[in-house]
């Protein structure tokens, strides 16, 4: 018996789609924002489930009533595609947002103010014409740090929480991030994943070197996506697996142990596309939702090891996230 709570499912050209029945219906969740908006990016307050933050094409967007209403938040960001939103573990009123083309902007006051950091970031590729900020991930053994997956340019790091960058990541089996977990060592030193479009990659020293893992060798495919970790358990750690973006089919890879040793997860089929992106909660760690990016929405009860799909499927999925219900007006 799962926990009472809301499911929020992030579209491309559907906008944002809420579940209070824990996905047996879906109604649209996008006053005050356009209704067809392209959701990339969603973020939860740690300590208040009603403020969600919202990442779109026209820019940063945030709800304190569970995405019953929306306002732009107004910033440098106006105007343009976010992809990644962090708010800081032990600090939410600091809140990061990344874009497409890469930049990173910072405010130390829940979006009042804002600022772009210092980061020599490439914004133009040619393969995918822009460089995107694809994930922002605090690190849970120090508090000032940050680190940055840039799609395609490499891993960041910052020291003083969000205000300036340095490259790091030598090794690497691609500059090409999708997904960062970071799994504190409990007296060795903490171990990093990267995911990328050819390996899975981990580091031990902070990110300064890494080495590929080979995932494609115990995994159905090279191809990695998403990662997330059980709250309260970061060393149980869950892995989007395919064929390529989006791919033709998609699967969950688990790890119990930090990342050293995987395997794929039963599902009731494979996935129509490469499982992209996972929503986790403290509430209760082992309710799990995953979502492949051809639109498929999966559910585990059990912190990763079974699946269940969802009757409703979407169009494109980007962004997934959970929270407890509250207790409205």
């Amino acid at each position: 018996m799962t926990i009472p709570h809301r499911l929020y499912v992030g579209t491309i050209g559907e906008g944002l789609w809420r579940s209070t029945d824990g996905g047996t219906k879906f109604v649209r969740a996008c006053d005050g924002m356009f209704v067809e908006c392209h959701v990339r990016a969603l973020a939860v307050h740690p300590h208040d489930p009603r403020i969600l933050y919202l990442g779109s094409e026209s820019g940063l967007y945030r709800s304190d009533d569970g995405a019953g209403n929306w306002r732009r938040v107004e910033s440098p960001v106006n105007g343009l595609q976010v992809w990644s939103i962090l708010l800081l573990p032990h600090d939410p009123d600091t809140v990061l947002a990344g874009t497409c083309p890469s930049r990173v902007f910072r405010s130390g006051d829940s979006g009042r103010t804002w600022a772009e950091a210092r980061a020599e970031i490439v914004q133009d590729c040619p393969r995918i014409m822009h460089t995107r900020l694809t994930v922002l991930a605090a690190d849970p053994t120090d508090p000032d740090t940050v680190w940055a997956g840039v799609e395609i340019d490499g891993l960041r790091r910052s020291r003083d929480r969000g205000r300036t960058w340095q490259r790091v990541g030598r090794g690497l089996s691609s500059q090409d991030i999708h997904g960062l977990a970071l799994v504190p060592g409990n007296g060795r030193p903490a171990r990093l994943l990267a995911s990328t479009n050819n390996d899975l990659n981990a580091s031990s020293d902070g990110g300064e070197t890494w080495q590929p893992l080979g995932i494609g060798g115990i995994l159905p495919w090279p191809y990695c996506r998403g990662l997330a970790q059980m709250c309260g358990r970061p060393e149980v750690i869950f892995l989007g697996n395919g064929d390529g973006p989006p791919g033709t089919v998609g699967a969950v890879a688990r790890s119990t142990d930090g990342g050293v040793t995987w395997r794929e997860e039963r599902m009731p089929a494979r996935a129509n596309s490469t499982v992209w992106t996972f929503a986790v909660h403290p509430a209760d760690p082992t309710l799990v939702y995953a979502a492949s990016v051809s639109g498929g929405v999966y559910r585990s009860t059990d912190g990763g090891a079974e699946w269940e799909k969802l009757p409703r499927e979407f169009g494109e999925i980007r962004a997934l996230a959970w929270t407890p219900e509250f207790a409205t007006a």
